[in-house]
């Protein structure tokens, strides 16, 4: 059983215990508003400042509610009987991101803008995640982002002297291979549509967490999956089209092969 570190992580400051958790996710905040400022200076952004606040608000609220609201819906009963205290403490990124995503469609519907606003944000929200997430894997036990038992090689001790799937982890490899995948894209010389890097984030990131939840210790199923699976099939019935343009695509190259 591998353990590089003892979880969860939690060194001492001037005799106070520092949550890295907590400084982790300030962080990912911090630096992907700043990785966001940084690419819209070197960027000519179609949408106005003012629809472009328009939107970042839209999609703050849309990600506090539906954050919270998938955060109580992965177990009901345990939330129901720790209170309100807990719908307002607990949160999911995914809430947020689709969560957000609805946000930014109702308002770019209310101000009339029609251009695609996901492509400027989507790098610094896989940095974001990938910053945040290494706070989850600090936390060892003490948040609900550990895996389930196992005798698999990659089986780390998260701070309860079991071997557990670090899937923390495995989502920090797969979102910097999303990153470099999209930097090269946008490098490249192929004709790709406004707003498509975004949707190649959300088709990837939703399909890749839907598998990952299998491997998550979940107690609470409706028909045999997590409401985490049901929010990304939901995610992936969204795109529905890009994703049928996509293996279209695909099929054609293969063809000409």
């Amino acid at each position: 059983m591998l353990s590089l570190i003892f979880l969860p992580y939690e060194p001492i400051l001037y005799g106070i215990k520092v949550n890295m958790h907590l400084v982790l996710e300030y962080l990912a905040f911090f630096v992907g508003f700043q990785y966001y400022l940084y690419l819209r200076k070197r960027t000519t952004d179609t949408i106005s400042t003012n629809n472009r606040l328009s939107i970042i608000i839209g999609a703050i609220f849309g990600a506090l509610f539906f954050s919270r609201l998938m955060a109580f819906l992965e177990n009901p009963p345990l939330h129901f009987s720790q209170g309100i205290l807990s719908f307002l403490n607990n949160k999911t990124i995914m809430g947020g991101l689709f969560g957000g995503l609805l946000g930014v469609e109702l308002v770019k519907k209310v101000i009339g803008e029609k251009q695609s606003s996901g492509d400027l944000f989507t790098l610094p929200i896989i940095l974001g995640i990938a910053i945040g997430r290494l706070g989850c894997f600090l936390a060892g036990t003490k948040e609900f982002t550990f895996g389930k038992e196992t005798s698999f090689f990659l089986g780390m001790d998260l701070g309860d002297g079991l071997s557990r799937h670090p899937i923390a982890l495995y989502e920090i490899v797969f979102l910097l291979g999303l990153f470099f995948l999209i930097r090269q894209l946008q490098k490249s010389a192929l004709p790709i549509k406004n707003g498509s890097y975004f949707k190649i984030f959300m088709i990837g990131y939703f399909t890749f967490r839907f598998m990952m939840e299998f491997l998550k210790p979940n107690s609470y199923f409706l028909l045999g999956l997590s409401s985490i699976q049901y929010l990304c099939l939901l995610c992936l019935m969204y795109y529905y089209k890009s994703i049928g343009e996509a293996i279209s695509y695909a099929r054609k190259k293969l063809y000409l092969l």
